[in-house]
């Protein structure tokens, strides 16, 4: 097994249509404004930026997302991520009763030389920062959509 590869996958029932909550995940640079654990979003160009995140332990990670796929007919939003965490990231939108259900996989391999050298003992405790960090983005759109 490798210790430094992980798989994600967490599903987010959201009050808003589709639409909504597509334009605003589609919006990265505006991340920050609703995800307290996504601290900066610097755009490179029209495809690409520097993102950096810290969750509830004391370590940012920062890398690089390239847009892959942007298809709001299908209601996907795809990244290929390099830096810190190397692989990709994906939101799937669809309809859910009168609301949203948003989708988020991500497969990455971690590249932070401290991250690297903890992986085996620090292993549970990075999942559940990950699920502390969902958990709290999820929160952070659902009272952004009601704002807007």
């Amino acid at each position: 097994m490798d210790w430094t590869h992980y798989r994600f996958h967490t599903r987010w029932a959201l009050p808003a249509p589709p639409s909504a909550v597509y334009d605003v995940l589609a919006e990265a640079e505006d991340y920050p404004r609703w995800w307290p654990q996504v601290r900066e979003v610097n755009r490179l160009d029209d495809t690409t930026g520097v993102i950096v995140i810290r969750a509830t332990l004391p370590y940012s990670l920062s890398f690089t997302a390239r847009e892959v796929r942007r298809d709001p007919a299908a209601g996907v939003l795809e990244i290929a991520m390099t830096g810190d965490l190397e692989g990709w990231a994906r939101w799937t939108i669809s309809a859910d009763g009168a609301g949203t259900l948003a989708v988020y996989d991500q497969v990455v391999d971690v590249n932070k030389p401290l991250l690297r050298c903890l992986a085996v003992p620090g292993r549970p405790v990075f999942r559940a920062n990950h699920r502390l960090m969902m958990r709290a983005g999820r929160r952070g759109l659902a009272a952004y959509l009601e704002a807007v």
